[in-house]
């Protein structure tokens, strides 16, 4: 998954990107409202971390341009603790949830998890496809029960897969949500890595639909 965090606080910016780093997220990030704005106005962003005081543009009027410009993403705004007036705006704006600061970084990861599940249609922590399980709280890859072990990358892959599983998943996409903004895109490297990922799991539990991109399928699913 690839997210946005939208923070004009050096420190903490630095804290976010890397605990989501660390989580096996692609992160990109913005000091200020107006980067912020034109990096979620421009790029096909997972979620977005956003705080609401923001220099340049504060984060509230960022969130509701989004919105008027039909940008769908979930955000998750950060507010200070003693402004509840800044949650209700935040949500009436268009806001998926919020964390109020100080925070735990574990909270933060937990709500990111969950609006990145909702928005994907799924209710549980656990993506599953046949015998093939996925646990997006611990990053535990399982084939009946047995744990798979996975590069950070086939992970991403694979977790993205799992999360769009009823529709096909182009290798354009695929890269658009894997790789952070300044990373050297390149959609070969994703051949590679669905390559290694037929060598640890089921096979034809990864489907290739010629001229359109990826799909997961059960082995009883149709071809």
């Amino acid at each position: 998954m690839r997210l946005l965090v939208v923070e004009d606080d050096p420190d903490l910016n630095r804290q976010l990107v890397s605990a989501l780093s660390d989580a096996g997220y692609a992160v990109d990030t913005a000091f200020d409202g107006e980067e912020g704005h034109f990096l979620g106005d421009t790029e096909p962003y997972d979620a977005v971390v956003l705080d609401l005081g923001l220099p340049k543009k504060d984060g509230l009027s960022v969130l509701e341009q989004w919105r008027r410009d039909d940008r769908k993403m979930p955000v998750l705004i950060l507010t200070a603790r003693e402004r509840w007036s800044d949650k209700v705006a935040g949500m009436d704006a268009g806001a998926d949830d919020y964390v109020a600061k100080p925070f735990h970084m574990e909270e933060v990861l937990a709500r990111l998890r969950a609006l990145l599940r909702r928005s994907a249609g799924h209710a549980r922590n656990e993506l599953e496809c046949g015998r093939l399980r996925l646990d997006t709280k611990s990053a535990r890859v399982t084939v009946d029960g047995q744990a798979v072990k996975l590069t950070s990358h086939e992970y991403r892959v694979l977790a993205y897969l799992m999360l769009h599983r009823a529709r096909v998943v182009s290798r354009t996409e695929l890269v658009e949500h894997l790789y952070e903004q300044d990373f050297d895109r390149d959609s070969n490297t994703v051949e590679v890595f669905i390559g290694r990922l037929r060598k640890k799991l089921p096979v034809d539990i990864i489907k290739t639909v010629r001229g359109l991109g990826y799909r997961l399928a059960n082995e009883s699913d149709e071809a």
